[in-house]
């Protein structure tokens, strides 16, 4: 049987059906190879050739089909291009390589996070205090590589990264030779020596058992964070609280010799001291204090400031004259000074093994006052996180992220030479000047959670010791009486009380995101604004006080 010539229409008709249904075949079978190029998923072997034909395909199904099908899109070219591949293969039935592949719509698939490693705690070789030999990363698995371009882009540091090239300016011109470093041995209490991303350390005076054992233990982190990022480098460090490397020692036509570079957790304008975070971001277990993301935890849900008692609150040891003076702004029978001061027995307190310590269950006023004792004081971070206006009675120490506050934004200053005074009229103008008062407490608490997490003050640590580094003039050795640490040999043999506490501080494993941006240093005219912006908000804070007084006087 003869089967007739279709017309012209007839023709137009079944020649369209047969192409919209070849697109609509194609279209399938691309949504599935893209499916397929989900690299977190499934690992991917594709013919060396085939990414490439891919680029060059003429695609014949320009249009839609159905217009609810939305406009069409190539296919994820990046992915396909980062998978390896072999030669001749063709993917769960998709097209071969030379076939022409129309375009479509796709429907992105939320790609899972990658799996983290962990590096669990294992003292089967912290009973020995031997360090297990390859058990640690030397360096960062595949997602931390540099070269990853599916990698988050670093953070720029918050901008009191910007004191540690003050820090280390003295040292920029001569470098940091083996010589200096062993000066800072009589002030020091231990020597640290990082090499080939192992920690070696060598103590030569005892002091603070927990302020030593948790320093360490947080640049042992910081190595379990960073595997092999952190430089070799040698260091002494000290943990006392009042610093000793005097300006004037080495500077003006005298000195003739650099100072030794030491690691401190303060300093003040007249010393040289490295700054470093202190032991207490890990824990402080003699005083339950918990790490510093444990205390920033306990403090959510905290009263609102508009709920707290309208007083200043300071409870501490009186073993300075600045904290003994602070006292005699108590409420008396005679005078109240808006303060209201409690008294820390020391020895008691270690008889009963500090149960009235509780730094959270203290946020519960509206002012809290931060006054140094014998030296620096380890404080000054917790009243800043209490939710309420804090109250610096001007110091003379600071530590690594204290010279990023601004007086009047992040706290109110208090005269030292006129206590009482000073801390009845801030608490007389916060009562007074609410929402000011609510702006100083909010900038407070963003600098606190936001600034000064964790993540920064291990990023701290990072470039502190990297820029060290960089200075230093000689390779690092491994002193003849240092021992090795890890996290096993300091953790698996302590007291349950430490280990308590290092054990919520410990770092799981290496993490997926780099170090944040160091900002670059300070030119000569900036770092002349910045001071000249602290000390001229102070002076207006002074004049507001005299006239509040000699207001006070003329109606009295």
């Amino acid at each position: 049987m003869k089967w007739p010539m279709p017309s012209g229409w007839q023709f137009i008709v079944y020649g369209s059906f047969v192409i919209a249904l070849v697109c609509i075949v194609h279209s399938i079978d691309e949504i599935r190879l893209e499916s397929l190029f989900k690299l977190d998923r499934i690992p991917l072997f594709l013919p060396e050739t085939f990414h490439h034909s891919i680029n060059k395909v003429t695609r014949i199904c320009v249009k839609p089909i159905n217009k609810h099908f939305g406009e069409k899109r190539p296919l994820n070219s990046q992915a396909i291009n980062s998978v390896p591949s072999y030669s001749d293969m063709s993917i769960a039935g998709n097209t071969p390589p030379n076939s022409t592949l129309p375009a479509t719509t796709t429907t992105e698939t939320p790609e899972k996070p990658p799996q983290k490693i962990q590096i669990p705690l294992n003292c089967t070789f912290g009973v020995h205090l031997t360090c297990p030999a390859n058990y640690y990363p030397t360096s960062f698995f595949p997602s931390q590589d540099d070269r990853d371009v599916n990698r988050p882009p670093p953070t720029t540091c918050p901008d009191y990264f910007r004191w540690i090239h003050e820090d280390l300016r003295p040292w920029k011109e001569t470098g940091i030779t083996r010589d200096m470093v062993e000066s800072a041995w009589i002030e020091s209490n231990f020597r640290v020596v990082i090499l080939d991303g192992r920690a070696y350390t060598e103590r030569h005076k005892k002091g603070h058992t927990s302020r030593e054992l948790f320093t360490l233990w947080g640049i042992l982190q910081l190595l379990r964070r960073y595997p092999g990022k952190l430089p070799d480098l040698d260091l002494m460090f000290s943990i006392a609280d009042q610093s000793a490397i005097k300006v004037a020692d080495y500077s003006g036509p005298n000195a003739t010799t650099a100072p030794p570079p030491l690691f401190r957790y303060c300093g003040t304008d007249d010393t040289l001291e490295i700054v470093f975070p202190d032991w207490s971001f890990w824990g402080w277990a003699e005083l339950h204090i918990k790490s510093w993301e444990g205390f920033l935890e306990e403090l959510k849900g905290d009263k609102r400031w508009m709920d707290k008692e309208a007083y200043a609150h300071w409870k501490g040891t009186p073993l300075s004259p600045d904290r003994r003076d602070l006292l005699k702004c108590n409420i008396s029978d005679k005078q109240d000074w808006g303060a209201r001061l409690y008294k820390l027995d020391w020895n008691k307190e270690i008889q009963e093994g500090f149960k009235d310590t509780d730094l959270a269950s203290q946020c519960m006023h509206r002012y809290k006052v931060y006054v140094e004792g014998r030296g620096w004081s380890v404080s000054e971070k917790y009243i800043l996180a209490c939710n309420s206006v804090t109250l610096l009675v001007k110091p003379r120490y600071y530590d690594f992220f204290t010279r990023g506050l601004m007086p009047m934004h992040h706290y109110w200053p208090v005269n030292n030479d006129d206590k009482c005074r000073s801390i009845k009229f801030a608490v007389e103008w916060g009562n007074t000047h609410e929402q000011e008062a609510e702006d100083i407490v909010k900038a407070a608490s963003d600098f606190v959670h936001e600034n000064l997490k964790m993540d920064y003050v291990y990023d701290y640590m990072f470039h502190v010791l990297s820029e060290y580094s960089k200075l230093m003039r000689y390779k690092p050795t491994i002193p003849k009486k240092a021992r090795e640490i890890c996290s096993e040999t300091l953790a698996c043999k302590v007291t349950e009380l430490h280990k308590k506490y290092l054990m919520e501080s410990m770092v799981k494993g290496p993490t997926d995101v780099r170090p944040c941006n160091m900002p670059p240093p300070y030119d000569p005219h900036a770092f002349r604004t910045l001071l000249r912006s602290k000390a001229n908000s102070v002076s207006l804070v002074e004049l507001w006080e005299q006239r509040y007084w000699e207001n006070q006087t003329k109606h009295s």
